[in-house]
């Protein structure tokens, strides 16, 4: 059966695997079936679903790799028949001066030949929200929020027309707030006029739910979009589809109970330091540690502490530090192969702890995710219930004997998710 006939609507790239599951978990919620795959898929698209949401891990990589990604992704989604592609990126438009999200952009742009779309990453229900071109965490502008002493995409600024004008040779406009506000036929007329001004990229304003559900139908037919994942909120209604409940269901969660966590933001940082203070057991992983080829030994050292312990409950395996001491890791090795020796060990607990049962696993950080999904051999998930907004639970196949695996982007999450996670599949 071909995938027009299965009337596949909305083909989606992300850049993250956390980002991935935010991006299918919001889809999921406002009524589409949805189906997420672990890279380029070398098959056609077999399952009847109205979004596919194709994960790749290319948020960091060098922009030529992650164009060349985002394009193949493209290829396939294309050859499945998506009626309308969707680049999602983090909400707190994690890049450089030099990328990734506008050489990306402008690939996608070019090789659908169209001359407009938008960028808004506004995903207000976890405190991402944009106004008057800014973009805000919480209460503050995103450089104040902790994301400016990100190891890798260290954000100092938090005017996205000027972020998103240094990574794309396109003219970068807005659509501000008071024009979201007047809805579809205002947006509309905003998008022709800045068209006709030769701005190929527009920044959204979005500060509520309600701001990205007016914003929702004026993007019916654009064949590009790029954003976070609010934007997914507003998509369903215009393919005529509403919130189902049955859309998230999972099979029966059995076996042990892990946390693996690589981020380094503030919300992860604080979600360690609650589990640990509720009294379960943790163990701390020194990216210092790894170095001179101690990492396999280090391994089998976070195993054999967490065999014992796994039949009592959730343990914790964690390489979450604050900024100075990663900088510290990172003045020794360089950013890019610290974070590797980080991604590489983890993502080798992640496999030691399915291997000693664990079957309900928790992974915290876009990258150690994006490790550890790799690691495991998933090519496929199945998106469930909501966690907390922007992670949900997800059930890779059997032939990992059925795992529960939630991927958490670093910044969300309250600061009990750890603990709460695993009663949402109790």
């Amino acid at each position: 059966m071909s995938a027009l006939k299965l009337g596949l609507k909305l083909g989606c790239i992300a850049d993250d695997f956390t980002g991935a599951t935010d991006l299918a978990n919001n889809l999921v919620r406002s009524g589409m079936r949805v189906v997420q795959t672990i890279g380029v898929p070398a098959a056609p698209l077999a399952a009847d679903v109205d979004a596919v949401v194709v994960a790749l891990k290319s948020r960091t990589i060098p922009a030529a790799e992650a164009v060349a990604q985002s394009l193949e992704a493209l290829k396939w989604l294309q050859a499945q028949g998506a009626q309308q592609i969707y680049f999602k990126y983090c909400s707190t438009f994690d890049s450089t001066p030099g990328g990734n999200i506008g050489p990306v952009t402008e690939a996608l742009m070019e090789a659908l030949g169209c001359d407009f779309t938008i960028a808004t990453p506004a995903f207000p229900d976890n405190g991402r929200t944009v106004f008057k071109g800014y973009l805000f965490a919480g209460n503050v502008l995103l450089n104040e929020s902790g994301m400016q002493n990100h190891p890798l995409t260290p954000m100092i600024d938090a005017n996205l027309v000027r972020v998103m004008q240094a990574q794309t040779q396109r003219q970068v406009g807005l659509i501000d707030y008071k024009t979201v506000g007047q809805g579809e036929a205002a947006i509309r007329e905003r998008i022709a006029a800045l068209r006709a001004e030769g701005v190929g990229v527009a920044v959204v304003d979005a500060t509520s739910n309600a701001d990205l559900l007016l914003l929702g139908p004026a993007l019916k037919g654009m064949p590009l979009l790029t954003a976070g994942s609010g934007v997914a909120i507003g998509l369903p209604a215009n393919f005529g589809l509403q919130p189902s409940v049955q859309a998230s269901q999972l099979p029966a969660a059995a076996g042990l109970q892990a946390v693996v966590s690589g981020s380094c933001s503030l919300a992860t940082n604080a979600q360690v330091a609650h589990f640990i203070a509720s009294g379960r057991p943790a163990m701390a992983i020194a990216p210092a540690s790894l170095m001179h080829g101690q990492s396999e030994a280090v391994v089998q050292q976070v195993l054999a502490w967490a065999a014992p312990l796994l039949k009592d409950g959730p343990v914790l395996l964690y390489s979450t530090a604050e900024p100075e001491a990663v900088k510290a890791v990172q003045a020794q090795l360089g950013v890019a192969e610290a974070g590797a020796l980080v991604e590489h060990a983890l993502a080798a607990v992640a496999r030691g702890l399915v291997g000693l049962g664990v079957r309900q696993l928790v992974v915290a950080g876009g990258e150690t995710s994006g490790a550890c999904v790799q690691a495991l051999g998933i090519a496929q998930l199945q998106i469930g219930p909501q966690i907390d907004p922007g992670v949900p639970w997800c059930h890779a196949p059997a032939e990992i004997a059925g795992v529960n695996i939630a991927l958490k982007s670093g910044n969300f999450g309250t600061e009990d998710f750890f603990s709460k996670a695993f009663a949402v599949l109790a």
